[in-house]
């Protein structure tokens, strides 16, 4: 483990940044070579809600594996700002591509699809993180309250996960194990904190 964490402190954040872009990018060179299927906006839509969540559970895997002995922590924010980026990005696709700016109709599929407000709460969620991964923000909030405002990390996931989930509607494995991994990582860090608030009580 030593050697791998030895390994990963040689890659620049800015490398995670590049990685991260990859998949956006060749999702428009699908795009532009008429490669996403029959219906491209749809594809569009799922592939960049797929990321987001993706980049989300990878970023909430970073403090089990921390407990593990891999420490990845210096790849967290990037992967952060990585996973918003592509939710930002899925919603504009639908709202944009597939609604047309049609804020009528938009309307109307939010109160017909709850799943949707669960998916838009979850971006919701994720703005004040956005906003706040700086060193700057850190210093003017304070380590503390930081660190408690990006407990909203574990709501944007799991509102992922179930709005991934519910939009399918066959029931598919994919969309199950995303709900799965997420509902895991987050109980272990309420199975981890136990122990420790019991200590903090005795």
């Amino acid at each position: 483990m030593d050697s791998l964490n030895r390994l990963f402190r040689r890659i620049p954040t800015w490398a995670v940044y590049l990685a991260g872009i990859l998949p956006f990018l060749w999702i428009v060179w699908l795009t532009l070579t008429n490669g996403l299927g029959a219906d491209p906006v749809k594809a569009i839509e799922l592939r960049l809600g797929e990321l987001g969540l993706q980049f989300l559970i990878g970023g909430l895997a970073i403090t089990p594996l921390r407990w593990a002995g891999l420490n990845l922590l210096k790849f967290r924010r990037a992967i952060g700002l990585i996973a918003f980026f592509y939710v930002a990005m899925h919603l504009s696709a639908w709202v944009i591509l597939d609604m047309g700016l049609r804020w009528q109709e938009m309307a109307n599929d939010l109160v017909k699809r709850w799943y949707i407000i669960i998916g838009m709460l979850g971006f919701a969620a994720m703005l004040p993180l956005a906003l706040t991964s700086n060193n700057a923000s850190i210093r003017r909030l304070g380590s503390r309250t930081w660190n408690r405002l990006h407990k909203l990390t574990y709501f944007a996931v799991l509102a992922g996960a179930v709005h991934y989930v519910v939009l399918v509607k066959a029931w598919p494995a994919e969309p199950l194990l995303y709900l799965a991994a997420a509902t895991v990582l987050l109980a272990a860090r309420v199975l981890r904190a136990r122990p420790q608030q019991r200590r903090a009580v005795g």
